[in-house]
């Protein structure tokens, strides 16, 4: 397995590809999770051609693409991330850009429980951590209940640097007020 790290999507069937693997990835968390975590089509378009994030590929020995992910050190660069919450909990580190921001990870179904998943977050934490920076992603409840990511991710790490911290910096809850009809 290779891993490729590409600052612009230039090639537009591998742009296919991976508009297609991620949507096959994420498009089921739309009927899970209130907020959205499929990227609207011209949304994604943006992402792959925007140079301040890098586009992981993981491919097989064949050249196949088998998973994709997003990471940045340019917070400004993702949407619905308050860049200013990094710099007021961790000035010297936003100063220095070292906070990086995984956008998505998403491996095809041919290559679930193989390697590409831990080979995209391995490569993306060495980064990080020859820096001393840190990583963020955000993980819907779904994901951590159902498929325990914070967990896989945690483990993952761990295995990698034995003096890695994991927290949780915020949460956010959708509250639903009902009015049944009247008697």
């Amino acid at each position: 397995m290779l891993i490729k790290v590409i600052d612009r999507i230039t090639d537009q069937a591998l742009h296919e590809t991976m508009w297609t693997m991620y949507r096959d990835a994420f498009e089921e968390l739309n009927h899970l999770a209130v907020q959205r975590h499929l990227m609207f089509r011209p949304e994604f378009d943006a992402v792959m051609e925007d140079p301040r994030v890098d586009k992981y590929l993981a491919l097989d020995d064949d050249g196949t693409i088998c998973g994709v992910a997003t990471y940045t050190n340019d917070l400004d660069a993702v949407p619905l991330i308050a860049p200013q919450y990094f710099e007021r909990h961790w000035p010297d580190q936003y100063a220095a850009r070292k906070i990086w921001y995984i956008g998505f990870v998403a491996v095809s179904p041919e290559a679930q429980g193989r390697e590409a998943f831990a080979q995209l977050v391995e490569q993306m934490y060495m980064v990080a951590s020859a820096q001393n920076g840190l990583v963020c992603l955000d993980i819907c409840n779904h994901n951590d209940e159902v498929r325990r990511m914070s967990r896989v991710f945690r483990m993952m790490v761990s295995r990698l640097s034995d003096n890695m911290k994991f927290t949780r910096i915020d949460q956010q809850s959708y509250w639903l007020y009902e009015f049944p009809t009247a008697a």
